[in-house]
């Protein structure tokens, strides 16, 4: 809405400036235009972007009330429509021209801007940072007696499961029973495991959860969290990933 009222505003002047050069005889109205044209070449650095557009628009319709003076300063007919034709024709090439040598400060300062951008970007890091993970291994107790707790107590431990002095207990699967038993480093976590690792149990104590996995073993800690694989040397997966959950508390 607002261009078109800039639009409707400046028609006026406009063609109240094609009318004036097309009264003028064609010798005073081409120095005109010629003055016009130096002040945009000579004063491209100093005058205000608005007053650039201005004069540029001036020599635009200016060159076209020009052309109307050149039947009347021929004798009309078709060598001056002819005129009107060849100057329209070699007049717009050199405004157009004109125009784009004075814009070249302008495109050549956004190519250098958008250019500079490419280095930033290419030495920006490329999805999620990278983490060294380093696991603390499990110290592996035997299941059998009394192991200390790092929250404070002891738990019995037996082939049956595991006691604790709160009074919870974890229950060994199958007949086999527990063979080894573990906390975490600041004991949230309790792992206890058959003979080679076949099942892994885990309790969460913070959490109240636990687990009862088949085929994984035990790799170490992470942030108090149990990083397990399927067998030696494969890469361990935390316990979030194995069971599938996106809750990594």
């Amino acid at each position: 809405m607002a261009w078109r009222r800039y639009a409707w505003t400046t028609l006026p002047w406009r063609l109240a400036w094609v009318l004036l050069l097309a009264l003028l005889p064609w010798w005073l109205g081409l120095p005109l235009l010629m003055a016009l044209a130096a002040a945009a070449l000579l004063l491209q650095h100093r005058l205000a972007p608005r007053h650039a557009m201005l004069i540029r628009a001036a020599l635009y319709w200016g060159w076209a009330g020009w052309l109307l003076t050149l039947p009347r300063a021929l004798g009309g007919g078709v060598v001056g429509w002819g005129a009107i034709l060849l100057g329209a024709l070699a007049g717009y090439t050199l405004l157009i021209g004109l125009d784009v040598w004075l814009q070249r400060d302008q495109r050549r300062a956004s190519g250098t801007a958008a250019s500079s951008d490419w280095p930033e970007l290419a030495r920006s890091p490329i999805g999620p940072s990278a983490q060294i993970i380093e696991l603390q291994p499990p110290a592996w107790q035997p299941a059998s007696g009394e192991l200390p707790d790092p929250q404070g107590g002891t738990v019995q431990c037996s082939v049956e499961g595991c006691q604790f002095a709160g009074g919870e207990r974890i229950e060994a699967p199958g007949a086999v029973g527990f063979a080894q038993a573990c906390f975490s480093p600041h004991g949230r976590w309790f792992a206890a495991c058959t003979p080679e690792q076949r099942t892994l149990a885990l309790w969460d104590r913070q959490r109240e959860r636990r687990h009862c996995l088949r085929g994984w073993h035990l790799c170490g800690w992470y942030r108090e969290q149990p990083w397990l694989s399927r067998r030696e040397g494969e890469m361990p997966l935390a316990l979030h990933a194995v069971l599938g959950d996106d809750d990594k508390g």
